[in-house]
């Protein structure tokens, strides 16, 4: 498209409210390598919008979803929530397990056997193979049920990013690798925003991302103060700008 009618068309575009949509990201684009984004759950007040800008910037992701509670009343995986996942899925993004009830591993009691446990007052468990591999797929089936189509990679996520020896060992039983994320990948929107505000975070990630960074941040962040997102277009504009591609994550995951 020859740049007066790439102007002409986005006038139009702005006067009907609508956006160009990005351009393709050719190999010129990525001259400072790939990177992969991933989204956990999380309480879902700023999903819209993160979605919206990764839209607008061409961005796939990779979304690990747990059935949390949202801001909406209802969770994360519920009939409410359908639209949105569905949305998601014909954008291009891909989908992993995020675990069904977002509990927390701590510890390995047993060979065979790790302790999961609630954040709240739901209690405890100790899990064996095939409780491991039911809290793995849940989430999945609760997809699939308004997404039959969806993209699902065979990785999953511990809450927090935290596992035990046997929590590896367990999901790899059931045919999932763990994905964590790389150090300068962790985009900080889950730190309370009076120690860490967004210029802050905006800094962070323009100045620290290397290529092969494994990204992660939520659709929304119920406790912080300045939601994350009112940087995100920049985080994503000055990557890209700086030579970063993005894209989603391999079957076999990336360390």
């Amino acid at each position: 498209m020859r740049n007066g009618t790439r102007r002409a068309l986005l006038l139009v575009l702005a006067a009907l409210g609508l956006a160009l949509p990005a351009r393709a990201q050719g190999p010129a684009a990525c001259r400072a390598g790939t990177v992969y984004l991933t989204i956990d759950t999380g309480w879902g007040r700023e999903a819209e919008r993160v979605a919206e800008i990764l839209r607008n910037r061409g961005v796939r992701a990779t979304l690990f979803v747990a059935n949390e509670p949202t801001h909406t009343g209802e969770r994360a995986l519920g009939p409410g929530w359908a639209a949105f996942w569905r949305a998601r899925a014909a954008e291009g993004h891909v989908f992993a397990s995020h675990t069904d009830r977002h509990w927390y591993f701590r510890g390995d009691p047993a060979p065979g056997r790790v302790r999961y446990v609630s954040r709240g007052r739901e209690g405890q468990e100790v899990l064996d193979q095939a409780a491991m591999c039911r809290e793995l797929a849940r989430p999945i089936e609760r997809l699939r049920e308004a997404v039959p189509d969806a993209v699902v990679l065979p990785l999953w996520r511990a809450p927090g990013g935290i596992t035990t020896p046997n929590a590896i060992r367990l999901g790899e039983g059931c045919g999932l690798r763990h994905q964590g994320w790389t150090a300068n990948g962790f985009l900080g929107d889950e730190l309370p925003s009076d120690a860490h505000p967004n210029a802050a975070l905006l800094a962070r990630a323009l100045r620290f991302t290397r290529d092969g960074e494994v990204m992660v941040m939520h659709w929304g962040i119920r406790s912080r103060r300045e939601p994350f997102v009112h940087v995100l277009d920049e985080v994503i504009a000055g990557l890209q700008a700086r030579g970063f591609c993005f894209a989603t994550l391999p079957p076999e995951g990336r360390r």
